[in-house]
């Protein structure tokens, strides 16, 4: 007899279960760096950032880019998650608590990625070689260096549970430290660091599963993870694939966030749509902006924006793994998100439309028919520097978000 059995319906807006946690639905907000923590403080304006978002009804507000000592932060304006912010960081947390979501810690060390401040407080990356960012040489870890950095890490799980956090994203994706040692073309270790996708995996593993012990099944513990770099002889689909495996092998995450794209050589591929050059420059002090003028698109080149652009690449983790999975890149429209949970992914995550409407949950809830109304022109990414934010937003707009 013909099994009649009809499929389940997964209900985006029902609620989910992330690890420990009780999500009130599946969407999350990705991490966006919010441009509002000068020398690394936790501001009024980064709390409201967070509360828009979750009154506009996400169910998971991700913290970014949370530093996990001086020397990982991107630039002098990152937050570095020491026992002095646990006070103003529970202010945050009871907010985004109030407004009913739940909020994520995203943990990283910058590497490569790092600014030219960062030679007060050195970086590091898998290999020596020089940083753009930098504006020169990162040297490579030493074993002892990378034992620094687990305790890091370490240390900054824990500040991050004492301060209220539900979940805490370990970086493994852009380029950033952890994600360089997956790259080949990055990682160029001849030792146990190095050559085979095991040998590379070992330092990053070595971190998540240090997260896990901490979290101690007190908070969930995901990971953003590269699927590819976008470069030249980068990672690429048939050692990731090989890296999720090993992920899901050790069992110390609870879900992983699919992206690609390299902050250090493509920044756009994990963006799409217009390259906003002119504004880039003008954000930059006269040195910096030349140099984006005369090199951005390199660094920024072009890509065609589509719907769901990272859907491809990702239906082939899903294909390959049974761990929860959390589609990212260009998700716009209910319809889309709809699909995905059809497919089999159990989240999607939304950053860029949840800066034009913080409230586009809450209209997606109401509509299935509901499609944002970011037009991906991306000049919200130069306002990093100043404040994230879209500017197509209207005053009017703006002042209904802040309530």
């Amino acid at each position: 007899m013909a099994d009649t059995t009809v499929p389940s319906v997964v209900d985006a807006f029902e609620p989910a279960q992330l690890g420990p946690l009780t999500l009130r639905n599946r969407i999350i907000k990705a991490a966006t760096f919010e441009g509002v923590m000068p020398r690394g403080a936790v501001t009024d304006e980064l709390i409201d950032f967070h509360t828009a978002v979750a009154r506009g009804g996400a169910a998971l507000s991700t913290v970014a880019y949370c530093a996990v000592s001086m020397g990982g932060r991107v630039s002098s304006d990152t937050m570095v998650m020491t026992e002095s912010l646990i006070g103003d960081l529970q202010r945050l947390t009871a907010a985004v608590h109030a407004e009913g979501a739940l909020i994520s810690a995203q943990l990283g060390h910058a590497g490569l990625v790092a600014q030219s401040q960062s030679k007060r407080h050195p970086s590091l990356a898998p290999s020596g070689r020089f940083s753009a960012p930098a504006m020169g040489w990162v040297k490579g870890a030493t074993r002892h260096d990378m034992d620094e950095v687990v305790a890091d890490f370490e240390r900054a799980a824990r500040v991050a549970i004492d301060a209220g956090f539900d979940a805490l994203e370990i970086h493994l994706g852009h380029n950033y430290l952890l994600s360089s040692f997956f790259s080949p073309n990055l990682n160029r270790r001849k030792d146990e660091f190095g050559g085979s996708v095991e040998n590379r995996s070992t330092f990053p593993r070595r971190v998540v599963d240090a997260v896990r012990r901490v979290a101690n099944g007190r908070v969930a513990v995901l990971a953003k993870f590269n699927m590819a770099d976008g470069v030249e002889r980068g990672l690429w689909l048939e050692e990731s694939l090989q890296f999720a495996q090993l992920l899901e092998r050790d069992g110390a995450l609870d879900a992983l966030e699919l992206t690609g794209g390299s902050s250090l050589l493509n920044g756009m591929y994990y963006f799409r749509g217009d390259v906003p050059l002119r504004e880039f420059a003008a954000a930059q002090g006269p040195i910096v902006g030349l140099g984006v003028r005369a090199y951005g698109r390199r660094i920024f080149p072009k890509l065609p924006f589509e719907e769901a652009f990272f859907l491809p690449f990702a239906r082939q983790f899903r294909r390959e793994l049974d761990m929860p999975l959390i589609l990212l890149g260009g998700i716009n429209e209910r319809a889309t998100i709809d699909g995905a949970l059809g497919e089999g992914f159990e989240f999607v995550a939304m950053a860029r439309a949840l800066l034009r409407e913080p409230d586009l949950v809450n209209r997606m809830t109401n509509s299935a028919n509901a499609v944002g109304l970011c037009v991906h022109c991306n000049k919200c990414m130069p306002t990093i520097y100043s404040g994230t934010r879209c500017v197509l937003v209207t005053d009017h707009e703006q002042q209904g978000l802040a309530r």
